[in-house]
C-alpha cells in the first residue's frame, strides 16, 4: 500500500507539475499571442505611415517636377529678357549713332548753306553791279546812236526815248 500511496502521489506530483508546466505554457501562449497582436498592430501602423509617406513622397514629387518646370521656364523667360534688352541696347546705340550722324550731317549741310547764301549774296552783288555797268554801257551807246539817229522815225524815237511829236492838224 505504501507502494500505491507511493505511486499515486508521485503521479499526483508529476500531474501537478505537468498541469503546472501546461498552465504556465497556456500563459506564456497567451502572453506570445498577445505580443503578436500588438505587433501586427504596430506593424500595421509602421505600414500605413510608410504607405502615407509614400504617397506624400509622390505627391512632393510631382510637385519638385512641376516647379522644375516653372524654374525652368523663368529661365528661359529670363534669358529672352536679357537677349531682348542686348537687342535694345544694340538697337539704342545703332539709334544714337545714327543720330550723332543726323546731326554732324544737318550742321556741315546748314555751314554749307550759310556759304552758299554768302557766296550767293557776294555773286548777287557782283552780278548787280555787272547789270548796272552793262545798262551803263548799253545807254551810252544808245546816246552815241541817238545823236545820229533820225528823230522823225517812230522807231528811232522809241529807242532814244523821245516822246512822240504832237500831231499837227
Amino acid at each position: 500500500m505504501k507502494l500505491v500511496i507511493a505511486l499515486v502521489s508521485l503521479s499526483v506530483t508529476v500531474m501537478v507539475a505537468m498541469i503546472y508546466l501546461a498552465v504556465d505554457q497556456e500563459f506564456k501562449l497567451h502572453d506570445l499571442k498577445a505580443r503578436i497582436v500588438e505587433s501586427y498592430a504596430e506593424v500595421r501602423m509602421k505600414e500605413e505611415s510608410i504607405a502615407t509617406l509614400k504617397m506624400n513622397e509622390k505627391a512632393m514629387r510631382t510637385e519638385l517636377v512641376s516647379v522644375n518646370n516653372k524654374v525652368d521656364e523663368l529661365k528661359k523667360r529670363k534669358e529672352e529678357s536679357v537677349k531682348s534688352a542686348q537687342d535694345l541696347a544694340a538697337a539704342l546705340q545703332t539709334c544714337t549713332t545714327d543720330t550723332d550722324n543726323v546731326q554732324k550731317k544737318k550742321a556741315s549741310t546748314g555751314e554749307a548753306i550759310v556759304k552758299v547764301k554768302a557766296d550767293h549774296g557776294v555773286a548777287k552783288t557782283n552780278a548787280e553791279g555787272e547789270i548796272q555797268k552793262l545798262k551803263k554801257q548799253i545807254l551810252d551807246r544808245d546816246k552815241a546812236i541817238c545823236v545820229f539817229a533820225n528823230t522823225t522815225n517812230e522807231e528811232a524815237r522809241k529807242l532814244c526815248g523821245i516822246p512822240e511829236a504832237p500831231i499837227q492838224s
